[in-house]
């Protein structure tokens, strides 16, 4: 485990973006027995989710909220000095996303520009080390999108009805933010829970395009996400609530103090579990996985734009939990301080 502490460090401001195209889950028939799709809609909390077009990028929607982000907040492109672009869904394999998104927004060539990539848990991993560039005096740009539609089968049960696609972006930067904690986590023995297969371990071949059906029915193929639904529930189950609890601990705060609880939007079956086993307020827990679904590591901050901006006072603390491919586990404590956040836009 990582613990990580940063001294006035902080979100100075935040944006999101998604597609335009609307899908909702009440038009699966195809794929899911017409009387069992109410069930599956209250149980993983997804109505409807945003789809991007097939020439959208997870970094176009990333560019359209640094845009929106920049022109609400008069943030001169010359002004920022790292850019991170967190993402499992980036635009090649080679080059990087980052410096691509660098020359985009006209950031200065002396600009730090690099990808990072994991799992639902990657915004906060991601933040942290935007947290640690900003302790060297540096002021970061972090984007963070994922187009999971891109690689999620439409004939996949467990996946389709779930994923949605988004772009984030969030500057981050020194001022009198107080003190905030980071602790990391991971265990390489759930590779399998969540995996695209063929790459690099298992090379791409003719092979890798067939649909395969999987044991409950499920299809997808070798460049596709599959996902072991139970085995993912059974390791949060495991890991995130004690996470948080960890977390409080080493921060030496209770659950009492915190004024909001942000999960990533998994499903809300699994969330409203940890609410419960928590013995935390509902009321403080902020979901937009209704209208956008699981947008993997954008979730988070998807849900504090969305949700936070008339809910948030200067002050305000709050524990962000994320976790998923990896297998992969994060848990922060981050005080919130006269954060501007633009309105979700489309693309």
């Amino acid at each position: 485990m990582a613990t990580l502490r940063f001294k006035d460090i902080g979100i100075r401001a935040m944006a999101a973006c998604v597609p335009r195209q609307v899908v909702s889950n009440r038009d699966l028939g195809y794929l899911i027995p017409d009387d069992e799709i109410d069930f599956t809609i209250r149980n993983i909390g997804v109505e409807q989710r945003r789809i991007a077009d097939p020439g959208c990028c997870a970094s176009d929607l990333c560019f359209a909220a640094a845009q929106r982000l920049m022109q609400d907040n008069d943030i001169a492109p010359s002004s920022i000095d790292v850019l991170l672009f967190m993402s499992q869904t980036a635009d090649y394999r080679i080059p990087a996303t980052a410096p691509l998104l660098q020359h985009r927004l006209g950031l200065p060539t002396s600009t730090m520009a690099m990808d990072l990539s994991l799992g639902c848990s990657g915004w906060v991993y991601a933040l942290s080390a935007a947290y640690a560039y900003a302790a060297q005096g540096l002021r970061v740009l972090l984007l963070d999108g994922e187009t999971f539609s891109k690689i999620v089968n439409r004939f996949d049960k467990v996946d389709w009805p779930l994923y949605g696609d988004a772009g984030t972006a969030t500057l981050v930067e020194a001022g009198p933010f107080g003190e905030s904690l980071f602790m990391l986590h991971s265990d390489g023995s759930g590779r399998d829970a969540v995996i695209v297969s063929d790459g690099m371990r298992n090379p791409v071949t003719a092979n890798s395009l067939a649909e395969l059906k999987t044991a409950n029915g499920d299809i997808h193929s070798g460049l596709e996400v599959y996902m072991d639904g139970m085995e993912v529930f059974n390791f949060a189950m495991k890991r995130v609530p004690k996470s948080i609890k960890d977390l409080a601990a080493e921060g030496g705060f209770t659950l009492d103090e915190v004024d909001h609880l942000v999960f990533h939007q998994a499903n809300r079956f699994m969330t409203d579990f940890f609410v419960k086993k928590l013995k935390f307020p509902p009321e403080r827990v902020p979901y937009c996985l209704d209208r956008y679904g699981n947008t993997s590591s954008a979730s988070v901050p998807l849900t504090m734009v969305s949700e936070l901006p008339s809910r948030l006072n200067d002050g305000a603390r709050l524990v962000l939990s994320s976790f998923g491919a990896g297998l992969s586990w994060a848990a922060a404590s981050i005080i919130m301080q006269r954060c501007s956040f633009s309105p979700v836009i489309e693309y």
